[in-house]
C-alpha cells in the first residue's frame, strides 16, 4: 500500500477554492496514467483514459474531490490577530487550543487557534460552559503588528497536525477526502491495461464541502454514464453513539453508499457492485446518511442525468485533526474500484 503517498496528499494543505497545492501533487503523481489531463475554469483536475474500442464507449466517471475544511482571514487586527470564515463545517468544539498554518502569497506561517474567551484561571463555572461560535475564533501568528504586513484577506488556514499510523490505523487531518484522491490515482495504476472497454474520467474536483461545486462543472463537461462518488462518511462506532446512528463500523470493509440528502444511488449499480463484491470476497457494509451530500449527487443529475453510486470509507472523528480510518477498509475499497472498472472489457 502507498502509504507515502496518502501521507503526502494528506498533509499539503487545500481548502475550497484554494486547492492548487494538492492538484499539483496529484498532477505529478499521475503522470503517464492519462491520455488527456487539463484543469477546468474552477480549478478541477479533468483526467481521461481513452477506451481502446472503435465505437461509442461508456463513460465511468470516479469523482474525489481534493478540498479539506479549513478557513479564509476575514480581517487581520492591528495588534496582528487574525479573523476568519470557515470553508467547510466545523463543530467548534473541536477547535480550542489548535495549531494551524496560514497560506499565502508571502508564505507559510504556524500559528495558533482560540477563542476570545477568558482563561480557566479567571473565568467562572458558568462562563466556562459556554462554546464559542465560530467566529469568536481567532488565530495568534506571534508576531504581533508585523503580521499586518504579511497576511492578507483571502490567505487560507487548514489545521496543522501530522499523518501518523496507529496499529491498524491511519490517523490524519484531511483523510475527507484525500483518501478519494488516492483511491483515483491508485485505482488507475493498479488497473494498467485493463478496463479499456469504457472511456474513464477521473475527476479531482474542487470545492465540494462547500456545495459540490466542482464537481457539478466537471459532471456537465464529462456527462457520464455512470458516476462513482469516492469519498469519506461517517464511522461513529465509538463510545457515545448509539448502534443504529453508525453508518459504518471500522474495519468491516468500504461503504457501498446508498444515500444521503443530495442523492439516492441507482439500486441496480448497487446491486451490481454488490455482487461483484461478494463473488471477489471484497469486505463491504451498506451505508447510508440522513444528511450530507458527495460528489456522486453531482454526476446523477449533470445534463441528460447518470446512474451513480458513492464508494466510500468509514471514517472516526469525521471533520477534526484526528480523522481515523481503517488501512483494510481503504484496501477494500481500492479493490472494488478496480474490480468494476477491468469489468469493462475492451
Amino acid at each position: 500500500m502507498n502509504t507515502d503517498l496518502l501521507k503526502r496528499l494528506c498533509e499539503t494543505p487545500g481548502v475550497p477554492g484554494r486547492e492548487h497545492r494538492v492538484r499539483d501533487l496529484i498532477r505529478q503523481e499521475i503522470a503517464g496514467l492519462f491520455d488527456s489531463i487539463e484543469t477546468d475554469a474552477m480549478g478541477t483536475l479533468l483526467c481521461r483514459r481513452d477506451a481502446a474500442t472503435g465505437g461509442v464507449a461508456p463513460r465511468v466517471m470516479l469523482l474525489c474531490h481534493m478540498d479539506e475544511i479549513g478557513f479564509l482571514v476575514s480581517h487581520v487586527s492591528e495588534d496582528g490577530f487574525l479573523y476568519l470564515q470557515p470553508v467547510g463545517g466545523f463543530d467548534p468544539r473541536n477547535l480550542f487550543s489548535r495549531r494551524v498554518l496560514v497560506c499565502g502569497d508571502n508564505g507559510d506561517f504556524p500559528g495558533v487557534m482560540n477563542p476570545g474567551v477568558k482563561p480557566i484561571h479567571i473565568s467562572t463555572s458558568e462562563e466556562r460552559k459556554n462554546v464559542p461560535e465560530l467566529g469568536e475564533f481567532y488565530v495568534d501568528l506571534g508576531l504581533g503588528k508585523k503580521a499586518c504586513n504579511l497576511i492578507k484577506v483571502g490567505d487560507f488556514v487548514v489545521m496543522d497536525a501530522p499523518f501518523v499510523e496507529m496499529g491498524d490505523c491511519f490517523v490524519s487531518k484531511a483523510l475527507d477526502n484525500r483518501v478519494a484522491c488516492w483511491l483515483g490515482i491508485e485505482a488507475i495504476r493498479k488497473l494498467g491495461d485493463k478496463g479499456r472497454g469504457a472511456e474513464i474520467h477521473v475527476a479531482f474536483t474542487c470545492q465540494e464541502e462547500v456545495g459540490l461545486r466542482g464537481a457539478r462543472t466537471a459532471a456537465y463537461t464529462v456527462r457520464p454514464d455512470i458516476g462513482l462518488g469516492i469519498d469519506t462518511t461517517l464511522a461513529c462506532d465509538s463510545p457515545g453513539v448509539p448502534g443504529h446512528l453508525s453508518p459504518t463500523k471500522l474495519g468491516a470493509g468500504f461503504g457501498l453508499h446508498l444515500r444521503d440528502s443530495s442523492f439516492i444511488a441507482d439500486i441496480d449499480l448497487v446491486r451490481e457492485i454488490e455482487t461483484l463484491a461478494t463473488r471477489r470476497d471484497i469486505p463491504y457494509q451498506r451505508t447510508m446518511l440522513l444528511s450530507g451530500g458527495q460528489d456522486g449527487a453531482a454526476a446523477q443529475q449533470a445534463a441528460a442525468g447518470a446512474r451513480a453510486v458513492g464508494i466510500v470509507v468509514g471514517t472516526r472523528y469525521i471533520h477534526t485533526v484526528t480523522e481515523m480510518i481503517s488501512r483494510g477498509d481503504l484496501q477494500a475499497a481500492l479493490d472494488i474500484l478496480v474490480a468494476y472498472l477491468e469489468g469493462f472489457d475492451a
